[in-house]
């Protein structure tokens, strides 16, 4: 209940900064031309740091003829919120967020499109020194972990392959920057987090005991306010941003890797050479890329969300395609 009590806190901080901004995107109007998007303003979510307004900017594809405004989070979840309470137009999370956005009542928002990214670092980690070697060496511990993210859908699937029950553990809900507190402070045994997490974790002398890479299917939604697919110009907005970025990344692959690798290292405070081994690692993996809502996209979240009812979170079994939409592929694939 604190752990709620904090990211409602988060959210409605967030929101009193952001409401005088709110009132003049609901302004635009809904029968723009799609032509048009001069007058169209995107309040767009990020997490971890501004990467994508960052890529944009390095590939000199910022120059939108809309105007977007990035809002830093500490999660998907938070982003949901934001959307729920009218403070973003889109939000990008892993695939975990908008179950819980959904299962809280009537969604305001749809899945409109999903980026195929990497699933590095989304790892258990343990701090220096510690004698857990594995997942199994967590039965009876203190294990912190993101809540309603990537990282508790990823603890859970560990813990059952090595044979634990979620109550096997002593489970600790906490936000990234709290839980690396926890851990070098020694208020938690082990955290399972993602992200610039887990890159200062592993600075500070963290250990990985275990992985999300290969149990977290590689989908990344994008999630928009329903009231943007009533707008062809803010649909259009939206569809250019996304593509946007995906050629953005295809532009740092194609022999650009240090420049970008010199930003992000200066974001993420990490050295240079771990910086652009973690940017080639990622897009080795898996190329980081748009893609239009299909079935196979729905189930996959699908699985997710029933792994979520089997753990408790959920009371009982949810619909996923209730909130998720084709209404922007069209639009997407004329631009990517």
């Amino acid at each position: 209940m604190f752990q709620r009590t904090l990211r409602t806190s988060a959210a409605a901080l967030f929101l009193m900064l952001t409401a005088a901004c709110g009132s003049s995107a609901e302004a635009e109007s809904s029968s723009s031309s799609s032509s048009d998007l001069s007058s169209v303003t995107l309040r767009v979510g990020a997490t971890g740091w501004k990467n994508e307004e960052a890529i944009l900017k390095y590939a000199g594809l910022d120059d939108t003829p809309y105007e977007v405004k990035w809002s830093l989070f500490q999660g998907g979840d938070l982003q949901l919120q934001a959307i729920r309470a009218g403070a973003l137009d889109l939000a990008s999370s892993s695939e975990i967020p908008p179950v819980f956005a959904a299962a809280d009542g009537d969604p305001n928002f749809k899945v409109v499109a999903v980026q195929r990214a990497a699933t590095l670092n989304q790892e258990v980690v343990v701090p220096k020194g510690s004698k857990v070697t594995d997942i199994a060496g967590l039965k009876g511990k203190k294990v912190g972990y993101v809540q309603n993210t990537t990282a508790h859908y990823f603890l859970y699937e560990l813990l059952k392959q090595t044979g634990l029950k979620w109550s096997d553990i002593d489970a600790k809900p906490l936000l990234p920057n709290d839980g690396l507190a926890a851990l070098n402070g020694g208020g938690i045994d082990a955290f399972a987090s993602y992200g610039t997490s887990v890159i200062t974790a592993h600075q500070q002398g963290a250990t990985r005991v275990g992985s999300g890479k290969d149990i977290l299917s590689g989908n990344f939604l994008w999630s928009a306010k329903e009231s943007v697919l009533t707008s062809p110009a803010r649909k259009a907005a939206v569809a250019d941003l996304i593509a946007r970025i995906t050629r953005a990344y295809a532009y740092v692959r194609d022999g650009h890797e240090d420049g970008f690798a010199e930003i992000t290292a200066e974001a993420t405070h990490q050295p240079l050479a771990q910086a652009k081994k973690d940017l080639l690692d990622a897009q080795a993996q898996r190329p980081t890329a748009a893609r239009t809502v299909g079935d196979d996209t729905i189930a996959s979240q699908q699985k997710v969300a029933d792994a979520f009812t089997e753990l408790g979170e959920l009371k009982g079994k949810l619909d996923v395609k209730s909130f998720w939409t084709t209404e922007l592929n069209a639009d997407l694939k004329k631009v990517l």
